[in-house]
């Protein structure tokens, strides 16, 4: 396929390179980030997506979804497709997909998880949200870039997916680290509590495959100083999306609510940013009760 991708920063820039691989030709535009090795340059975001079948957006935020929207929807072919695989508030994913309908356009929402080493690998799983057509015309990039993708519904519904998924990671990050820091204190071996949670009741994803207790379970953040496969800045940013969909259609969401609270702490006052979003657990080790 002829493809555009704009936003190839740490996320975009592998999986763009990936397509290049597997011989599609990509055009890439980027503000600051090095051109991935393969990719033809493209002097603006609107350059990139003339001709293209597809338009592939991997963005910093909703606004700057906004922007490049306004830019490239009206230079695109009528039926091709626009995919913003950013991590983006809502209503801007269906903003941005109302404008695209309306101009003749296909559209997908589908934000990504798997981190910076999934982009690379080849192993991301996108949320995808849109229309079956849009979603049969992409899924064979999905599956260069990734190993799975899910149609999750209409559009706006990737993005749903998406944030509802990393409120229960930070907030099942925030009870594995206070849980080790409650152990330590009680004079409970790591290596005994790894092996008795991530065997019982207390199995999560946050244990078992991306332990915060450097030294224990499989190689993860903590055993590089933690340094972030996911920033805990990252993390604020999805929590706080998810607080502000819960806020939207009144949703009751106390646990997410003070996880986002904890990480803009932690971010913002405690050094965490730079820092991976497991680093609360030397966050929680100096800190008492008070």
């Amino acid at each position: 396929m002829k493809i555009g991708f704009i936003g190839l920063g740490n996320m975009g820039g592998p999986m763009a390179a990936n397509l290049v691989r597997a011989g599609h030709e990509v055009a890439g535009f980027d503000l600051v980030a090095p051109m991935p090795e393969g990719i033809v340059r493209a002097g603006s975001a609107a350059e990139a997506a003339r001709g293209a079948e597809v338009v592939i957006t991997m963005l910093p935020n909703g606004a700057i979804l906004r922007s490049v929207a306004d830019e490239v929807i009206p230079v695109m072919s009528q039926g091709a497709v626009l995919c913003d695989s950013s991590t983006v508030d809502v209503a801007s994913a269906r903003a941005v997909a109302d404008q695209a309908a309306a101009a003749g356009l296909l559209v997908l929402d589908a934000p990504v998880s798997g981190g910076i080493g999934g982009a690379v690998a080849g192993t991301l799983t996108f949320m995808v949200g849109g229309t079956e057509a849009a979603f049969a015309v992409v899924q064979p990039l999905f599956a260069v870039m990734g190993q799975k993708a899910v149609h999750c519904g209409a559009s706006g519904a990737g993005q749903s997916a998406k944030i509802c998924n990393n409120m229960i990671l930070g907030v099942t990050m925030i009870a594995t680290c206070e849980a080790f820091a409650l152990a330590d204190k009680l004079g409970l071996d790591r290596q005994k509590m790894f092996d008795v949670v991530s065997t019982s009741s207390g199995y999560s994803w946050t244990m078992n495959a991306y332990c915060p207790a450097p030294g224990v379970g499989p190689k993860s953040p903590a055993d590089n100083g933690y340094k972030p496969g996911f920033a805990a800045e990252l993390m604020l940013k999805d929590l706080s999306l998810s607080q502000m969909a819960a806020e939207g259609v009144n949703a009751d969401t106390p646990m997410g609510q003070l996880a986002a609270a904890l990480y803009r702490q932690f971010v913002e006052d405690e050094g965490g940013r730079g820092m991976d979003f497991s680093a609360m657990l030397p966050r929680f080790e100096g800190r008492g009760r008070g």
